[in-house]
């Protein structure tokens, strides 16, 4: 954990089908999937590609009759992948009506996630929420009561904007808005609690598609709840637009303290890889040193003195080998997610920043000697050459895992973890 990070925004703990969320618990990464629900197969493929990246809830569209109905079909199907990740309906406009109606469904779920800007209108509003509320109850499960600005409680805005223009010092339209978000969600959970939901089974969030919009909203929100948080940037775009985006409205908050679960919502690529927005959720937490998934490989950047690829393509081959066997890794070598791989490009930076990591490499610059040492735990233990260069660093990658990480490299006693310094030296 990184000393600067802030201490965190003091949240109720959350039961989410056996993932806690919020109380101090490690901020959960989630995501959604984009499959259209009915289809039982399509959905369970992806909510297990999703999982197996690393996503700890996901949640699903759940719209129409169909969709309800193949819910349990999709958790008996997960089940038999071997896949148990909590998995969210998302209900909107008629979710009271889909959860009365398909009680298999009320009861797979493991969270509801409740819209109160378009629960129900008018007169309806109330006895529908109720209604989604109830079930919850009714169920055991908890729910999210997310507001989203792009189907704000227009009643709610328009009062607040009338009581504003009558003000003798009126705000400006944004911070009105903004207020409006948070009334939204903290009245909606008020009127939950009343109907006898209680704080421990409800988390909030309040999503706009702006930066700042975002941070100035869940501040307040923090500022005025103890209730779990889930952070993100709605509609965040696509590609490094999107990461950028989500990344720096959300690293603000995480700084902050503030933040108990993270979606980013990335727009995916024409027939592309969902799992990239769990991918990028894992890194913005690793990266800001609030949890760690996965080895860390630094690699420079290259400049007039690595005119090669070489370097690029090492670096690039060994973070896809890292992230394609961590699933197999996680299990057989407890601690692995914590190992940091250097690949470096010439003398100037390279053996320095080898030494600093537990292995690394130093690739010849341009007009270099065509060699390639490599440092474990801070010593020079090999210098690699020629065709098979790769292979032999991926070997030795899996070589000090498996020392380090492995049965071989604990005692019997206590399970410490033991360094270079207690085996035989790589030669």
């Amino acid at each position: 954990m990184s000393t600067a990070t802030q201490e965190r925004h003091k949240s109720i703990a959350v039961d989410v089908g056996g993932v806690m969320v919020g109380g101090g618990a490690p901020i959960v990464v989630q995501s959604m999937t984009n499959t259209d629900s009915a289809d039982v197969e399509g959905t369970a493929r992806q909510v297990a590609a999703l999982a197996r990246a690393g996503s700890e809830l996901v949640r699903i569209t759940v719209d129409r009759d169909e969709a309800a109905a193949a819910v349990p079909h999709i958790k008996e199907r997960l089940a038999k992948m071997g896949v148990s990740v909590p998995i969210i309906g998302d209900f909107h406009y008629i979710g009271h009506q889909l959860l009365a109606d398909h009680p298999g469904c009320a009861e797979a779920l493991d969270k509801y996630r409740i819209n109160p800007g378009n629960v129900g209108f008018k007169n309806k509003r109330d006895p529908q929420f109720t209604q989604i509320v109830e079930m919850a109850l009714k169920h055991g499960k908890p729910v999210r009561i997310g507001v989203n600005w792009g189907s704000l409680d227009q009643e709610l805005l328009t009062r607040l904007m009338d009581q504003n223009a009558k003000s003798s010092s009126p705000r400006g339209a944004r911070e009105v808005m903004h207020e409006a978000m948070v009334q939204s969600a903290l009245l909606s959970a008020a009127r939950a609690e009343d109907i006898g939901l209680p704080k421990n089974r409800m988390i909030l969030s309040a999503k706009v598609s702006a930066v700042q919009d975002l941070i100035a909203v869940y501040t307040e929100l923090a500022r005025r709840s103890d209730y779990a948080l889930h952070l993100g940037l709605t509609e965040a775009g696509m590609g490094s637009k999107g990461i950028v985006a989500s990344s720096a409205a959300m690293g603000v908050l995480l700084q902050q303290g503030i933040g108990d679960t993270i979606r980013v919502s990335l727009t995916p690529e024409p027939n592309g890889d969902r799992t990239l927005e769990v991918q990028v959720a894992q890194e913005l937490l690793q990266t800001m040193g609030l949890r760690t998934f996965v080895p860390l490989v630094a690699a420079c950047p290259g400049c007039g003195r690595t005119t090669s690829t070489t370097f690029q393509e090492l670096a690039s081959d060994i973070q896809g080998f890292i992230r394609n066997s961590m699933p197999g890794w996680k299990k057989q070598y407890p601690g692995v997610e914590t190992l940091t791989v250097a690949v470096m490009g010439c003398i100037v930076n390279g053996p320095g920043e080898s030494k600093h990591a537990d292995i690394g490499i130093s690739l010849p610059g341009t007009g270099e000697q065509p060699t390639a040492p490599v440092f474990i735990d801070g010593k020079k233990a090999a210098t690699l050459r020629g065709p098979t260069l790769t292979a032999d660093f991926k070997q030795m990658v899996t070589d000090y895992i498996e020392r380090r990480f492995g049965h071989a490299g604990r005692s019997a006693e206590g399970g410490r973890v033991l360094h270079l310094d207690d085996v035989a030296p790589v030669q």
